[in-house]
């Protein structure tokens, strides 16, 4: 039973930590789209003027994360380098 629960929380560490190598400020190249992956498993979406158009939680698993909006909107992406995200059709760059 011990060896389970430590299996589990070696998952959810692993899991976190994945998800922390990506935190940070994402901008599309002219800066209109930028999202910002807060350590918490949140993330808050500016578009253009509007800081905070959207915002909600999000997981990444390897190189995929997965958004969740608060609204109920879902989206995907894949960091296809270390510093670059695909996202609905957009490229972010770490900033």
């Amino acid at each position: 039973m011990l060896s389970a629960a430590l299996l589990t929380i070696g998952a959810e560490f692993a899991r976190a930590d994945t998800s922390n190598s990506y935190v940070g400020i994402w901008v599309t190249a002219d800066n209109r789209i930028r999202h910002e992956l807060l350590p918490n498993g949140r993330y808050v979406e500016a578009r253009g003027e509007r800081e905070r158009a959207y915002e909600g939680r999000y997981e990444v698993t390897g190189t995929h994360i997965e958004y969740w909006d608060d609204t109920g909107f879902t989206a995907d992406g894949d960091f296809v380098e270390p510093d670059v995200l695909h996202h609905a059709g957009m490229v972010l760059y770490r900033k």
